[in-house]
């Protein structure tokens, strides 16, 4: 951990310099998908971008908890408190068990996690199994004050809370009276909002109504947990009541981090996490994406090339290399030209790494390997700026096609290095793998695994004393350029030259 980091703390407005509570131990929290429906590629982007920061953490030597959150009730329609349970309201349509919906799209998200080689985090809690406590914190906040009961719902009082701690939409750079003030006019005219004392006031429980197919027993009734508590207790419970960095994209400062903020401080005293990190969205050919635009395509779309704004698929590797060229605080912008160009040069890097074990060295090197190490340090430590950090990498496959070229000399302490150095950044922290070496190990495990098969069938044969059928088997393999050896342990089998 000699590197020094720094992060853009969203809170702050500000880069700091990153310190851990206790080092070397980190908590990371990152808000994860409610699973109502597919993930898509603008989650993909949130989880990718705190992925490469638990990434980085672990290679400088931290020991990282990161828990990501499973929303699996409460996340209603509006942020306003209105409407149905998103996932309630998806297994009503398909006649379906809510926990089936739940089921159905949260293996769905962590196949695409792995497709895109995503670290699994250290903790995936579910917000349906933490609802005492939830209860528990409601009741807290009560006790202070700072919440209310109406007719079996719990409304958090932001305008007292900002009274005492002055606070409230420093997050999202909201001012509290214009939000009470410009949301007061529309008090009576919102559906069942005049049972809380301001429009800005927000749901912590939420009473059920009839109709409500997940809900839970309370001190005030049946209901459900509000979403922003959800995530207060999951970071709080597994991380502390102050912990190191809270993660999310960009349309969650406001409302759900604020008032997380909020709830934390309302509950603990402290406001959760010390770094609040945002990634930002993404666009398709300059606009939002989104359903509404006709231009919102799912990962699986993207692989397989399955949409019309795709002029061919694109493999996960190169959606990967293609979100590490833009720095995370930006806008990306998807587009075919850009994901071709990072097709090619996802293609250009492992092309020079698999040259590394056969470069030889020279008695000096006419390039500062030294320094290109550093210089790709600093730029992750700049705010994990992965696209200044690619740039120094592709100087780098400049040279290492040089020297295999034999134009360029480099020393054998610098080859050593580079060798092992390299790899492992490219592997472990940009978390880039070889498409071309996996694809060529699958294809070896699926020949071992028919070899395998056809050697059990010849060895159930011979038991039969079926020898014309053996044979036949081995004769058959023997002209397709594989030799069977039986031994007292077995059959092997091995590819002739």
């Amino acid at each position: 951990m000699s590197s020094t980091l720094y992060v853009y703390n969203s809170y702050t407005g500000q880069k700091e310099k990153f310190e851990a509570l206790t080092p070397p131990f980190v908590g990371l929290y990152v808000c994860g998908p409610t699973v109502y429906s597919d993930v898509h590629l603008g989650n993909c982007r949130t989880f990718l971008t705190f992925d490469l920061l638990y990434r980085y953490l672990r290679f400088l030597g931290y020991k990282v908890r990161y828990v990501r959150n499973i929303t699996d009730a409460g996340h209603l329609e509006n942020d306003a408190d209105e409407g149905e349970d998103k996932i309630a309201k998806k297994a009503r349509l398909e006649k379906l068990e809510p926990m089936e919906i739940v089921q159905r799209y949260t293996v769905g998200f962590r196949n695409v996690m792995r497709l895109l080689n995503a670290l699994p985090p250290s903790i995936e809690p579910t917000a349906t199994g933490h609802i005492v406590e939830q209860i528990e914190m409601v009741k807290q906040i009560l006790a202070t004050g700072l919440a209310y009961e109406v007719n079996g719902s719990v409304y958090f009082d932001v305008e007292k809370y900002h009274e005492k701690y002055k606070n409230y939409g420093k997050l999202s750079g909201r001012i509290v009276e214009e939000l009470i003030a410009g949301a007061g006019n529309e008090k009576r005219t919102l559906e069942g909002q005049d049972e809380k004392r301001n429009p800005a006031d927000f749901a912590i429980w939420k009473k059920a109504s009839p109709n409500h197919i997940m809900r839970w027993v309370s001190p005030w009734g049946e209901g459900f947990p509000g979403w922003h508590l959800e995530c207060s207790v999951m970071s709080t419970k597994y991380l502390g009541e102050e912990f190191d960095i809270h993660g999310g994209g960009m349309d969650l400062k406001f409302p759900h981090h604020e008032a997380e903020i909020a709830q934390n401080n309302a509950c603990c005293s402290k406001g959760g996490a010390r770094y609040w990190m945002h990634g930002n969205m993404l666009t398709v050919n300059g606009k939002r994406m989104g359903k509404s635009e006709g231009n919102a395509f799912l990962p699986e779309q993207l692989f397989a090339g399955d949409h019309p704004l795709l002029e061919q698929p694109y493999s996960p590797m190169t959606v990967r290399f293609f979100m590490l060229q833009a720095h995370y605080r930006s806008t990306l912008d998807f587009t075919n030209a850009g994901l071709q160009a990072a097709e090619k040069g996802y293609k250009r890097l492992m092309s020079a790494l698999n040259l590394l074990p056969g470069l030889k060295s020279g008695n000096s090197s006419d390039f500062d390997w030294d320094a290109f190490r550093a210089d790709v340090l600093a730029a992750m430590d700049d705010d994990l700026n992965s696209p200044v950090a690619l740039a120094h990498i592709f100087e780098a496959v400049k040279r290492i096609n040089s020297v295999h070229e034999q134009k360029e000399q480099i020393s054998a302490a610098h080859l050593e290095m580079i060798q092992q150095w390299l790899p492992d950044f490219v592997q472990n922290v940009f978390g880039l793998l070889n498409e071309e070496e996996q694809q060529g190990n699958e294809q070896a495990r699926l020949l071992d695994s028919a070899m395998q098969l056809i050697i059990d069938l010849r060895a159930e044969a011979r038991l039969r004393k079926d020898f014309g059928t053996s044979d036949l088997i081995r004769d058959r393999l023997i002209g397709s350029g594989i030799q069977l050896k039986d031994g007292k342990e077995g059959t092997t089998w091995e590819k002739n030259d």
